[in-house]
């Protein structure tokens, strides 16, 4: 764009892009917040147009982000309209085959300054949609942002969104936890190391973390018990000692009578009963 350096990019966070839709909505918004964040319409709109048709948006991993409006997708009833309407998508709809967003997870409040001021969604593009069909997941996201604290936006208002294509899709939970490195530290306890070129997502490093405690406490536990082990030999050993070193008591005397007898060469027998001289 004129006027900035190259490597300048958009990259707000979720609070900041509900600060710039309260600001449109009130119409207070950066003199320069529609050429980072431009407003779709009508048939141009997200929910009428395939992603990668939508102006700026690529398939480099960077994200877009745009104003737009939401509609029903029947005239009865709550239902957002999120079925793809692109000219490519006719031949399929013929076949009965749709593509379409899907919503995964909750819905999820965002905290600006303590306060509860917008609601965050993420939907995924399935194609190959339809009635007995299995929907098959793209790698096309969109993160929906919308004010206030209900779950869901209503019909006409203004909401911005954020679509990309996400280039690395996240790891499963065993293969994460498979490519953690265990390296052992200066103070002799197990070390996790995750390699560099490893990025994954918050639920999975909690899982390789829960899985990193678990290791370091059954090796806690072994040195525990090896440490056991040793006092209880150390207390034995101490015991050997002492009854090798127990005093002699009554042994020794009687042992030492015995070897004197031995060298006098005189018995230890009774002398006989003397007869009294003296009569009654």
């Amino acid at each position: 764009m004129v006027g900035f350096p190259a490597g300048v990019k958009f990259d707000p966070t979720d609070q900041e892009l509900i600060e710039h839709l309260e600001s449109k909505v009130m119409k207070r918004a950066h003199s320069l917040i529609d050429d980072f964040i431009p407003t779709i319409e009508g048939e141009d709109g997200i929910c009428y147009t395939h992603p990668e048709k939508l102006p700026g948006v690529t398939r480099n991993g960077q994200s877009k982000h745009f104003f737009h409006r939401p509609s029903k997708a029947y005239t009865t009833g709550t239902r957002k309209r999120r079925k793809i309407h692109a000219e490519n998508e006719l031949s399929n709809s013929k076949n009965g085959a749709e593509t379409r967003w899907h919503k995964t997870g909750k819905t999820r409040p965002l905290m600006v300054d303590g306060r509860h001021k917008g609601c965050k969604k993420i939907l995924v593009l399935y194609s190959n949609f339809g009635k007995a069909r299995k929907p098959e997941k793209t790698n096309w996201v969109m993160h929906q942002y919308h004010l206030g604290d209900l779950e869901d936006e209503k019909e006409g208002e203004l909401i911005v969104s954020k679509v990309f294509y996400q280039t690395q899709p996240r790891q499963s939970a065993a293969a994460t936890t498979s490519t953690v490195l265990h390296e052992p530290s200066t103070n002799g306890d197990m070390e996790v190391k995750t390699p560099k070129s490893m990025k994954i997502g918050l639920a999975d490093y909690a899982v390789v973390a829960a899985a990193a405690i678990q290791m370091q406490r059954q090796q806690q536990q072994m040195l525990k018990q090896g440490d056991e082990m040793n006092k209880g030999n150390e207390v034995q050993d101490q015991q050997q000692q002492k009854f090798d070193h127990r005093p002699a008591g009554l042994e020794g005397p009687i042992m030492a009578c015995k070897s004197a007898s031995t060298k006098e060469g005189t018995s230890t027998t009774q002398p006989e009963d003397v007869q009294w001289p003296y009569q009654y």
